[in-house]
């Protein structure tokens, strides 16, 4: 049984839906974006007070996003009482000067350390769920070399931790079908893979989680990472959608995927409050049958 209803006693952003044995808002918050607000801490902390405003009970972030910055910042910003599952996730580690910022680290043993560092940026005993981001599809890095290992191994360190309390449970990122497969038996809570209204490669991959009941985060879910990747809000339906609905492009691409699928969650980042609250908003949109048929016939 699920209720709309946080811990801080508002309504969760988007409904609610399960992330393994848990009950979070559908609209989540992705922590990435937060460290181009380095230089005003108090700026940070504010965005992420508003997250729980909304009724955002689900933030995603990583020890490598800002190489400790987002962890820290969440540490401070968010208690007990709001109830916030945060999520993290392994696999890279920052590589501060160098021409890529992240470097691979995909070792168990580099697993674990990348584990205890999570723990401590964020001060806590367990990190709900922890994400193991494979190399294995893009965008981004790949595994060369020595940091090429296989997804058993990995498994075997994580529910190691998983065993020993310090990660509540596994989750999988940049995963293919078939490593999703191959790790199902560990109890695969969330995965993470590049999905949108305009990117639906993964299709297959999204119809399996759900008929296991893992949750689905895409991430990117407008597209337009990097430059040669395609926006949703450049799709001429996505826009006509919009002007009828009276909203923005972006809150329509992030619409279609809630009624994409009932295990679909969303982490949009952001570092500005307006776009926050533009996000949340998207979870109030009712999209009808026939808007849906035609964003559903975008190219994917």
């Amino acid at each position: 049984m699920t209720t709309n209803a946080s811990p801080a006693g508002v309504t969760r952003a988007g409904g609610a839906a399960r992330l393994g044995d848990r009950t979070v808002s559908r609209i989540g918050f992705g922590a990435m974006q937060l460290e181009r607000l380095h230089a005003d801490r108090a700026a940070a902390i504010s965005l992420l007070r508003r997250v729980v405003e909304l009724g955002v009970d689900h933030v995603d972030t990583a020890q490598f996003y800002g190489d400790g910055f987002a962890n820290g910042v969440i540490r401070d910003a968010f208690r007990p009482e709001d109830g916030v599952v945060i999520v993290s996730k392994v696999g890279a580690d920052p590589n501060p000067g160098g021409a890529v910022r992240l470097r691979p680290a995909q070792r168990p043993e580099q697993l674990q350390a990348s584990v205890e560092d999570n723990l401590k940026s964020l001060g806590l005993d367990q990190i709900p769920v922890m994400n193991l981001r494979r190399l294995d599809t893009g965008p981004g890095l790949r595994a060369e070399a020595d940091q090429v290992v296989g997804i058993d191994d990995q498994l075997a360190v994580m529910t190691a931790l998983r065993d020993e309390g310090k990660i509540g449970a596994i989750g999988l990122s940049g995963v293919t079908v078939d490593g999703l497969r191959r790790a199902l038996p560990a109890g695969i809570v969330c995965v993470q893979n590049l999905y949108s209204l305009i990117s639906r490669d993964d299709e297959g991959m999204l119809r399996l989680c759900l008929d296991e009941q893992i949750a689905w985060v895409p991430f990117f879910p407008l597209g337009g990472a990097f430059p040669t990747m395609p926006k949703v809000t450049g799709a001429p339906a996505v826009a006509a959608a919009a002007q009828a609905l009276g909203r923005t492009p972006a809150q329509v691409g992030l619409a279609w995927l809630l009624h994409h699928a009932p295990n679909v969650l969303l982490i949009p980042g952001t570092a500005h409050t307006g776009h926050l609250e533009e996000n949340v908003a998207a979870g109030t949109i009712a999209l009808d049958d026939a808007v849906m048929a035609q964003l559903d016939a975008v190219a994917g």
